[in-house]
């Protein structure tokens, strides 16, 4: 009996059922955003199109589900400097990881508070996704530093300080509009001189 069950947890999600997670994720996210950690999971079910069942199958606690969909975020902010970094010029590819951080920053300010909420300390969740973030900045950096797109004294935690220090002195709702705003002044500003 062992064997099967390992099998089992071994064996890859038919696309059905991982299409399911995706959009429950996504649902979520925005739920979450919205209403804070006290959403009804069943209106999640719901609105991304499943059962309370599927929901719970993927996701037998709401604490799961929070963390699964920070986690996600965070995945996707990771990865998507490879993608750029791929397919755009290195200052480009900066440019968009950049905008994309920002989306980031409200997500985790919103997620968050209903992470510490139901969790008491969410360090760890935070703490295991930092490394990559982390490395992605640095990556598009030193690329873009290598192109000579930006000046050689660049320390790629100053470009994400800027953006976290607009989001927390953020007491507007556009205060994402103005972090996007300013990941262009932050572009223009790390450009060698002439």
């Amino acid at each position: 009996m062992p064997t099967k069950r390992k099998q089992a947890t071994l064996r890859k999600p038919r696309s059905d059922a991982q299409r399911n997670r995706e959009r429950i994720l996504e649902v979520a996210k925005g739920a979450f955003t919205r209403s804070g950690a006290n959403t009804s999971l069943d209106d999640i079910a719901r609105d991304a199109g499943v059962g309370p069942g599927t929901l719970y199958r993927h996701f037998p606690t709401r604490e799961e589900l929070l963390e699964a969909v920070y986690r996600t975020e965070m995945e996707k902010l990771a990865s998507a400097e490879q993608k750029f970094a791929e397919e755009l010029p290195p200052i480009e590819a900066l440019r968009a990881w950049l905008l994309l951080f920002v989306d980031y920053i409200a997500a985790k300010q919103l997620i968050a508070p209903a992470l510490n909420a139901l969790l008491g300390d969410p360090k760890k969740v935070f703490e295991a996704s930092y490394a990559r973030m982390w490395e992605a900045i640095r990556a598009l950096v030193k690329r873009a530093i290598k192109s000579g797109d930006i000046r050689k004294d660049l320390d790629p935690v100053d470009l994400l300080r800027a953006l976290i220090g607009v989001a927390n002195v953020a007491s507007s709702p556009d205060w994402q509009q103005s972090a996007r705003r300013l990941v262009d002044i932050l572009i223009t500003g790390s450009r060698p001189a002439k």
